[in-house]
């Protein structure tokens, strides 16, 4: 394992526009890229499947209330023979080949999650910013002030074609609360990262609290 330096984070503070060098965090990274991307794949169908109920159910003839008695006897009537009301063929009758409740799950270790998680970090730090949000500013929701505060410093939330995560150390319920109706953001505490929302973002917004608490959690 060879610890890869992550450069080119840019630390923009929200109350100053001038950019300057973040402090470097130093992530162990593989060599083989192809591994990287196999655990990388791993971890996303681990979460995918964590996330799917599983509810879908049908009832076979067996289960469906009712039918036991023969319709009509099996000869002389004229009609096609029949010994259940419940036959698959009969409206209100069973399913055949129906769904039934299923769990789905993969396993997956916690080193190749982690390598997974660290992986992409690596790979996205082009499209990562180191952010200063001053929340100390924020007594009550406000999503104006947000939108304002992020614009100073050339960021532009209300893009809709631009998928936005940002990172913080630890849940924020003001915050959250004025960010929650901007439709292409995304809140999470650096505890909380997972794959999914790393790949689908097109830009990263880290607060410097958030990124020692992410040093801390994946540097070994």
């Amino acid at each position: 394992m060879e610890k890869k330096e992550i450069v080119y984070l840019i630390k923009s503070d929200i109350s100053n526009t001038e950019k300057v060098k973040s402090k470097s965090i130093y992530l162990s990274i593989n060599e083989n890229h192809d591994k990287q991307m196999y655990v990388i794949h791993r971890a996303l169908k681990n979460q995918q499947h964590k996330k799917r109920q599983g509810n879908a159910n049908t009832k076979t003839r067996s289960e469906v209330r009712g039918g036991g008695r023969k319709p009509w006897k099996q000869k002389g009537t004229g009609r096609a023979r029949a010994g259940s009301t419940r036959s698959p063929l009969w409206k209100g009758g069973g399913v055949t080949f129906g769904p039934k409740n299923k769990i789905y799950q993969s396993k997956i270790n916690k080193k190749e999650k982690k390598l997974a998680i660290k992986s992409l970090i690596y790979n996205k730090f082009k499209q990562t910013n180191i952010v200063d949000i001053l929340l100390n500013k924020l007594d009550k929701p406000n999503t104006k002030f947000v939108l304002n505060e992020f614009k100073k410093s050339g960021i532009i939330l209300q893009d809709s074609k631009i998928k936005i995560l940002l990172i913080i150390k630890e849940s924020n319920k003001i915050l959250y609360l004025s960010i929650r109706n901007l439709p292409n953001i995304e809140l999470i505490t650096a505890e909380n990262l997972n794959v999914l929302s790393l790949i689908q973002a097109n830009k990263i917004l880290i607060t410097s609290e958030a990124l020692n608490k992410i040093s801390e959690i994946y540097e070994h």
